[in-house]
């Protein structure tokens, strides 16, 4: 990756509707030459995908927890990670050191919305040892932003 794609990737991510036209003049290359260079990124799975940034707010999905859970065995890994893709209010999931082994962030309506996603889905599940809810009251800084550097 050379300055260019550096020079790229910081350019949509502030504008991932940036026209060709202006990119290329962000970065110095022809439109053409800044297309190509984005669809090679993106075919390299460098640039995994395009997406809206929607208010959850807006939407009524302003509930934000983070839920640690812990697995009785490994062979409860399976279900249960199919089960997280599927919930569309699980927004992220992690693989975690410590005491837990996965991290969710869930967005949902309300507290109610949440003891659904809780005591009915995930621990609906065989192997579910236990989890630990810490609900959100306010969020200072979420970002989807990387801090990308170029080479020295």
């Amino acid at each position: 990756m050379d300055s260019y794609d550096l020079k790229i990737l910081e350019a949509i991510m502030n504008r991932s509707r940036i026209k060709w036209a202006d990119l290329a003049s962000l970065i110095g290359l022809s439109a053409p030459a800044a297309a190509e260079r984005v669809s090679r990124l993106q075919e390299q799975g460098v640039i995994k995908e395009f997406s809206t940034v929607i208010d959850p707010e807006a939407v009524g999905c302003g509930l934000m927890a983070f839920v640690a859970v812990s697995l009785a065995r490994p062979e409860h890994r399976a279900p249960f990670l199919k089960l997280v893709q599927q919930l569309d209010e699980v927004q992220e999931c992690h693989h975690i050191a410590g005491e837990d082994d996965y991290l969710l962030k869930i967005r949902c309506r309300s507290t109610k919305d949440l003891d659904r996603i809780i005591s009915h889905e995930l621990k609906s599940l065989d192997g579910i040892v236990r989890t630990k809810t810490t609900i959100v009251m306010d969020s200072v800084k979420e970002t989807t932003r990387l801090p990308l550097r170029s080479e020295p």
